[in-house]
């Protein structure tokens, strides 16, 4: 075994120090945590969140749309943007077109399961694309990727300046990652950050981090259809470990992904930032959280 770990460490994979050691690596403002809220996925839901925000008085970087950019308005799209906009918050939408609302019967199968939201065929690619250039053109500049082939796409069109060099994409932990090698594949063909799969044990978490420099998007949370498991008391070594990291907080609020989150159902997720704010300022109060509105957020643009 000893010569494939000599490989990796070679190619850049190299294994968690034991003990674990703390993860130098920052945000470039230097900070170490910055806090994601899934799950928003209407203009009147991130009203409901923004609006619990002030009366919690906690702060959060970044909200996601999961539904699907083809699922909302043109107005719906703008006034998202114009609300993220104001309050200094990362707008981040997700690609429509994925296996789950094609015609894919394999998709719906327990077996087929595995399939994911990945894309089927060149028809599928296409309108993926045109999803995110739909947004792109609305002022959005953060979009959710479920398809690795489409990522390296975008990445290629964002190169070439066929999409905004400020666009960011974040691939979702429904792509079922959670190897370094996989970081470090996705980081290659165009991630700005990756969310592995939820249940991975800190010392999993240190050993991505270890071969990755993007950010990792963590769930300190989950609804029941994806494990039910809440990380609140574990936040801390997380931050410690495998930072930077977005801390993906509020989703035990929903029961299933793509959960239509109500005015007051958001609320209920800025409260759950509230105790996992608390968990870090009781046991790691010198951890750096990021200010609002930094320089490289990606906020939404004036259309």
């Amino acid at each position: 075994m000893m010569d494939t770990i000599e490989f990796l460490n070679k190619i850049g994979i190299t294994a968690p120090s034991n003990p674990l050691a703390d993860s130098p690596q920052r945000f470039s403002d230097g900070a170490q945590y910055r806090f994601e809220v899934p799950g928003i996925q209407k203009p009147e839901a991130l009203e409901g969140l923004i609006s619990a925000l002030d009366n919690y008085e906690v702060n959060i970087h970044r909200v996601t749309q999961t539904k699907g950019i083809m699922l909302l308005t043109d107005q719906e799209i703008l006034e998202m943007a114009d609300l993220a906009r104001d309050a200094q918050l990362e707008l981040f939408l997700s690609v429509g077109p994925r296996a789950s609302y094609d015609t894919s019967a394999t998709a719906q199968t327990k077996e087929g399961a595995r399939i994911g939201y990945r894309l089927r065929g060149y028809d599928n690619l296409t309108y993926a694309i045109e999803d995110v250039i739909r947004a792109v053109e609305l002022g959005v500049r953060g979009i959710v990727v479920y398809d690795e082939g489409l990522l390296w796409v975008l990445n290629k069109m964002r190169e070439e300046g066929e999409l905004p060099f400020d666009v960011h994409f974040k691939v979702s932990a429904h792509c079922g990652h959670g190897n370094p090698a996989s970081a470090r594949l996705l980081e290659d063909v165009g991630a700005n950050s990756f969310n592995p799969v939820r249940d991975l044990q800190i010392v999993m978490l240190a050993a991505i981090r270890e071969s990755l420099s993007i950010p990792l998007d963590i769930h300190t949370e989950n609804p029941k259809s994806s494990g039910g498991f809440i990380r609140h008391y574990e936040v801390p070594e997380i931050i410690k470990k495998a930072c930077p990291v977005y801390l993906k907080t509020g989703g035990s609020v929903a029961t299933h992904h793509g959960y239509d989150t109500t005015y007051k159902e958001a609320g209920g997720r800025a409260r759950q930032v509230l105790l996992v704010q608390n968990m870090i300022n009781r046991f790691y109060p010198e951890a750096k959280i990021s200010a609002q509105g930094v320089a490289d957020l990606a906020i939404p643009s004036l259309k």
